[in-house]
This record gives C-alpha cells, structure tokens and sequence, in this order.
C-alpha cells in the first residue's frame, strides 16, 4: 500500500506546489531501504519521487507525532497525514488505519479549504469544494445580526444570523490530473 501512496503522491506533487506546500515522507524504515524502494518505484514504473523521505528508524518523530499505536505495534506507524502551515501549527490531521491508502483527493480538498478559509475569514460547509460558497462567521453583536438578517434576505445567501454564505475571493480551481 505504500508504494501505491508514494507513487499517487509523486504524481500530485504538482498540484501540492501550486498551492504552495511541500510534501514530506516520514517511515521507520531505514535510509538505505529508502533508497531501494524509490529505485525500485523509478525501475517499474519511471517515476521518480520529487520530495525527500525521512529515515526515522528509532521512531522518535514518529512518537512526538502519535503515529505509532502501541495498540497496534510498538515499530509499525499508522498511515497519517498532518497539514503544517508556514508558522509550524499543525492544523489538520488525518489518520488512516494501517490497511487503508490515503485519499490525495481530499488531502488536496481539505489543504484547499483551509488556504481559502484563511484568505476569506471563514469557515467551510460539509463537503466544500473550490470555488463554493463559504460560512461567514457569526455576528458577535445584536446590530450586526439585524444587518445579518436583512442582507440574507437581500441577498437569499444564508438560513439565519447564524448561517450565512459568501463566495469566496481570489478562487481557483486546481483540478487534479489522473494518469
């Protein structure tokens, strides 16, 4: 499963860059099983993985990270995935069981969401995607809700005070390709 992930992680890469992230790889396993693996990866399929892969053999990041579940095993890491941004705050953590691959589809969903909820200072609807709507974050005062209300039914862009849209500034649609 692995290998699966590094190869759909190489080949989105790209798409990782145009929004302005770098991807990382963290295993347990060893420099030099590392380097065997990415040959193999370039031998049968030609594809070469763009971002480095760190050697963590004693799992010490790993630990500092939660990602070895001693439920589980005490050397063997659960599949996770952390979006840190520019200031080192770990804003999103996805963790996948061991037999489960990562879905670099919502990965990029939800790194996408986040850039734009912090560019517009607002918060994202179940299953958003790019270029929808996005909540506007609640009145904190009675006269900023009565000017809620009154551009909602303006407007017809929202349920109440509470629940209210706006399209998002500066959208872009970054479709990911499939090979």
């Amino acid at each position: 499963m692995c290998t699966t992930e590094i190869i759909a992680f190489s080949r989105a890469n790209t798409l990782f860059e145009q929004r302005n992230a770098c991807l990382l790889g963290l295993s347990v396993d060893s420099n030099a099983s590392h380097l065997a693996w990415l040959y193999d990866i370039y031998c049968k399929t030609g594809i070469k993985v763009p971002f480095p892969i760190i050697a963590d053999r004693n799992g010490t990041i790993a630990r500092k990270y939660g990602m070895i579940s001693n439920d589980i095993s005490n050397t063997e890491t659960v599949r996770n995935v952390f979006i840190i941004d520019d200031k080192g705050i770990v804003r999103l953590i996805l963790v996948y069981p061991m037999n489960v691959g990562r879905c670099i589809p919502e990965i990029l969903r939800a790194l996408t969401a986040l850039q734009v909820a912090d560019r517009n200072q607002a918060s994202m609807p179940a299953n958003w995607v790019p270029c929808e709507p996005v909540i506007l974050p609640s009145p904190t005062t009675f006269a900023q809700m009565l000017q809620r209300n009154q551009e909602i039914e303006k407007n017809r862009n929202g349920m109440n005070w509470y629940l209210s849209f706006k399209n998002p500034k500066d959208c872009q649609v970054i479709e990911q390709k499939r090979k």
